[in-house]
């Protein structure tokens, strides 16, 4: 079972889903100020592989990290314990909610039911 990421994790795994592999030095490259240290970066990614987020191989003294698991698979993890958590287990009441919310158009509403109509 995977672990819910921070903020910060998901940041990173952002990063690493983009350029498919990255080295520390890369990930401070990409990410905006303020940045972290680079050791206090280093932990962080370190982490992210003992959360099995990522792999690495040593290249000499140098790590390059890969995704241990796709964007899709994150995003499906965990969205459906957000349904479950937080809309009584009914993607139903998770549109419901963004729509009262005004936080999707009716155009947005329509393209998901093209969508799951198969129109698209």
């Amino acid at each position: 079972m995977l672990e819910k990421l921070s903020k910060t994790e998901e940041d990173l795994m952002l990063i690493i889903w983009r350029l498919g592999e990255a080295t520390v030095g890369n990930f401070l490259e990409e990410l905006s100020e303020p940045k972290p240290p680079y050791t206090t970066l280093a932990s962080m990614i370190k982490n992210l592989e003992k959360k099995n987020y990522l792999n690495a191989k040593r290249y000499g003294n140098v790590y390059v990290y890969m995704p241990a698991i796709t964007e899709e698979n994150y995003k499906k993890a965990f969205m459906g314990s957000v349904v479950q958590d937080y809309f009584k287990n009914s993607y139903k009441e998770m549109v419901s909610f963004f729509v009262k919310d005004e936080k999707i158009s009716a155009q947005e509403l329509k393209e998901i039911i093209d969508l799951i109509e198969g129109k698209n």
